[in-house]
């Protein structure tokens, strides 16, 4: 079933669709939703038990805060591409829809990853732990196929000399982290003063461009972000002194069992 302007504006009671900024639209069997693409005010919006299956038509709800999509027939993760541009989404259900799987664990990691400004999923609140375990361990959605994002060819062609380009990793580095947050991309001519050693070995460039991409993001962060991004660097560097702590009571363990012998 299709959802109509018609059905939107007697549910919501209103006189247009821009004006509406919280809907209902629980248990109608709903397919297509196409009607979103022309409601940019929606804040509230419920969705549950219904067989919707793409979540395209809400990539332009700017001003949605809460999501309820329980019991749908989403197939993949791949779908919240398309919510990542939502700045102000804080509450997602999602649960009971195919694309959930099995792992409940790695499931919520992902979407945390996709979304990680998000402060409640499937009615639990999301803690800064989670956040930053997320950022570390859970998978990284792509963009469905057949999306505009996906549509990046030149006359048909791949860009042969792009594809290993330095400067151009660093600029794919620096946007995958700003789509990950919601931000826009940035354009290569941000990237033009950066330089691009022919000399140094791939993984060299590599971590030196990663580093580059970090510390350009930084400056277009806002507080909350910048919090998110502290905790995760606060329990990365945790895991770096446990493993220096095992590395040396390693050494000491294999010295002692040295000297002994």
């Amino acid at each position: 079933m299709k959802l109509t302007r018609k059905l939107v504006l007697a549910k919501a009671k209103a006189s247009d669709l821009e004006s509406v900024k919280k809907l209902n639209c629980w248990g109608c069997n709903l397919t297509d939703i196409s009607i979103f693409a022309q409601m940019p005010n929606i804040e509230v919006l419920t969705l549950s038990v219904n067989s919707i299956l793409s979540l395209s038509p809400l990539a332009g709800c700017l001003s949605l805060s809460e999501l309820y999509l329980r019991r749908n027939m989403i197939p993949s993760l791949s779908e919240l591409s398309h919510l990542r541009p939502l700045t102000r989404l804080r509450v997602l259900w999602l649960a009971e829809n195919p694309c959930c799987g099995t792992d409940a664990t790695q499931y919520r990691l992902t979407v945390l990853r996709c979304l990680p400004r998000l402060q409640k999923l499937d009615n639990q609140v999301v803690t800064d732990d989670e956040i930053s375990l997320a950022l570390m361990e859970g998978e990284e959605v792509t963009t469905p196929p057949g999306s505009i994002q996906n549509q990046h060819t030149t006359n048909g062609l791949q860009d042969a000399e792009t594809e290993n380009d330095p400067l151009n990793y660093n600029m794919e580095e620096t946007n995958k982290i700003r789509e990950e947050l919601g931000m826009k991309p940035l354009s290569r001519d941000k990237f033009s003063s950066l330089s691009s050693p022919s000399t140094r070995e791939s993984k060299t460039i590599k971590k030196s461009h990663a580093l580059d991409a970090v510390l350009l993001l930084l400056k277009d962060l806002d507080e909350e972000e910048l919090h998110v991004v502290h905790t995760a660097t606060q329990n990365r560097l945790q895991m770096y002194t446990l493993d220096s702590e095992r590395l040396t009571k390693t050494r000491q363990t294999q010295k002692t069992a040295e000297i002994q012998h």
